[in-house]
């Protein structure tokens, strides 16, 4: 029987993100949400200080902790300070919520892969934070993109190739 394992990453307007990670192999759920905040049951009206994010539930056996991060950092621009696209502010962050330090170890190795490849002009600013409470968005925010086909978006792969050659 295969244990699923969770990531929780943020980088700008989750629904974007979440139409993505979706479709990745190995994803078996996505979820978007708010994070990494300063208060309890945050809304999409009310989260100080929390990021959007999306909670990804993946199969181990068919991806990894830092597959996902490569894919991460090159479906949104991981160098531009609280903004993705037209969107600004802490919400719109880039960070990764890492549950240990396995996966904080992981996350700061592929910020120098992706630092060294020189794909981005400037120096990656994504943030890494530990592990909080994520706090499930409103339903109309889940699954947003396939809800609105037409609805915003910022969120598209830079690079094809990716930084690293894992399965």
């Amino acid at each position: 029987m295969t244990t699923y394992k969770k990531a929780y990453l943020a980088g700008g307007c989750f629904w974007g993100m979440e139409d993505l990670f979706r479709k990745q192999t190995g994803v078996i759920d996505t979820e978007v949400g708010y994070q990494g905040g300063e208060n309890d049951n945050p809304t999409y009206k009310n989260h100080p200080g929390h990021a959007e994010g999306i909670e990804i539930t993946y199969d181990p056996n068919k991806t990894s902790f830092k597959v996902l991060l490569d894919y991460f950092f090159r479906m949104h621009n991981p160098t531009t300070v609280d903004r993705q696209g037209n969107d600004r502010g802490s919400s719109y962050r880039s960070a990764i919520f890492y549950q240990n330090d396995e996966e904080k170890q992981i996350a700061e190795e592929m910020i120098v892969i992706v630092d060294a490849s020189g794909r981005w002009e400037n120096k990656v600013v994504t943030t890494l934070e530990p592990w909080s409470t994520f706090w499930k968005a409103e339903d109309y925010h889940q699954d947003y993109l396939v809800k609105n086909p037409n609805g915003y978006t910022c969120h598209f792969l830079r690079f094809e190739v990716p930084f690293v050659n894992e399965v």
